[in-house]
């Protein structure tokens, strides 16, 4: 089954962190690929911009009206995922707690089942 383990980012606990921790985190980062693609479950992984440079659109009227980002205000905003697809629910918690965010105070990594893909 495949699972998102979505990364929220929370700009002012990775702010707090030292530049050697905040380089640990991209190393960590690489390991976690590297173990996932060795056991066979990596599936795909993507990283997002910062939400300062993003675009909210929304139809009103049958007319689009274009923003700067983000959608919502929020202290935390979706930085990435990894799409793995493993045998089990507990399979994908474990490989959720080999992600460096999840050990950082203030951060975690949100575990959800993918319901529906197309093109996958």
């Amino acid at each position: 089954m495949k699972y998102l383990l979505v990364l929220n980012v929370n700009p002012d606990v990775l702010a707090a962190l030292t530049e050697e921790e905040q380089q640990a985190i991209g190393g960590g980062h690489q390991k976690f690929i590297d173990t996932i693609k060795a056991s066979g479950e990596f599936h795909s992984t993507v990283a997002l911009q910062q939400p300062a440079d993003s675009a909210v659109v929304k139809v009103r009227d049958g007319l689009p009206a274009v923003t700067d980002g983000p959608f919502v205000e929020s202290k935390e905003f979706l930085g990435g995922y990894y799409l793995v697809d493993v045998a089990s629910r507990e399979r994908a918690c474990e490989l959720a707690a080999m992600i460096p965010d999840a050990s950082i105070e203030g951060l975690g990594v949100e575990v959800r089942g993918v319901e529906f893909a197309d093109g996958l």
